[in-house]
């Protein structure tokens, strides 16, 4: 179903309307900065990605709301300074779309959705103010984990992967058998260093898979916490204090837990 244009034109104008109003009147809304905001939009964005995680639309819709107000008032803070407006960010915006979309707005051929992102990737090293070196696009604030599933996509663009997926189960050993070097010679840096190379190989692997590394801890993470969850609450209700308990007796009621597909 297409968007209906002339009624999100409406609503869109109305939310900039409200904007002029509350910078202009609200004391709040009148001393924020580009870096007083910033903070509260990395908040926004991991709420929309908890939504998301979630799988609850409702608060996808509520998310993603947040998120237009700051992109809304960033742009009011930039109309103010004269640096940018908000059609400006928007004509920018679609330019650059249909510039990296050659296949769909000129005569180029991408046929699956690895052959857009490898084009993706080329046609912004080739954009006048765009990324001078394959990984110069990855920010630096991202968390790790992200960071390091960025960069080895940006550099799998240009080539710089392996010939056969499967190839990688032999760096994940290798890592994993230096890690362990390390760790039996108790030197804690060395080992810092080692647990990191692991933990890339396994994000390098996680991508060769098609897995979000991101995704797929998450969706751990909430199963843990059920759960663990579960077995205090069974500790609860037989007025067990769960420190009590010993590991055999906490790994029956976890698997419990698992039977019930928590």
């Amino acid at each position: 179903m297409k968007t209906n244009i002339d009624k999100a034109l409406v609503s869109f104008r109305h939310l900039l309307e409200i904007m002029d109003e509350l910078r202009e009147k609200c004391p709040w809304d009148k001393e924020q900065t580009f870096e007083s905001l910033r903070t509260l939009t990395i908040e926004e964005t991991y709420e929309l990605a908890d939504a998301i995680a979630k799988e609850s639309l409702v608060s996808i819709k509520k998310e993603l709301g947040d998120i237009l107000l700051h992109i809304v008032f960033y742009a009011k803070i930039g109309s103010e300074t004269g640096d940018f407006t908000i059609d400006q960010v928007i004509d920018a915006l679609s330019e650059k779309l249909i510039y990296r979309h050659p296949h769909i707005f000129a005569d180029n051929t991408a046929n699956t959705p690895q052959e857009v992102k490898d084009q993706w990737e080329k046609l912004k090293l080739k954009e006048k103010g765009g990324n001078k070196t394959v990984l110069s696009g990855v920010p630096s604030a991202l968390p790790a984990m992200i960071k390091a599933h960025r960069m080895q996509d940006k550099a799998r663009g240009v080539g710089f992967d392996w010939e056969q997926k499967e190839q990688v189960w032999n760096k994940v050993a290798e890592e994993l058998e230096e890690l362990k070097v390390e760790v039996s010679k108790g030197d804690a840096e060395n080992t810092e260093a080692e647990f990191g190379d692991f933990l890339f190989s396994i994000i390098n692997a996680a991508r060769l898979y098609n897995i979000n590394p991101e995704n797929a801890l998450e969706k751990t993470n909430a199963k843990f916490m059920r759960r663990f969850n579960y077995l205090e609450e069974q500790t609860i209700k037989k007025g067990i204090e769960l420190k009590r308990l010993s590991l055999d007796e906490m790994n029956q009621i976890w698997d419990e837990a698992k039977a019930k597909g928590l």
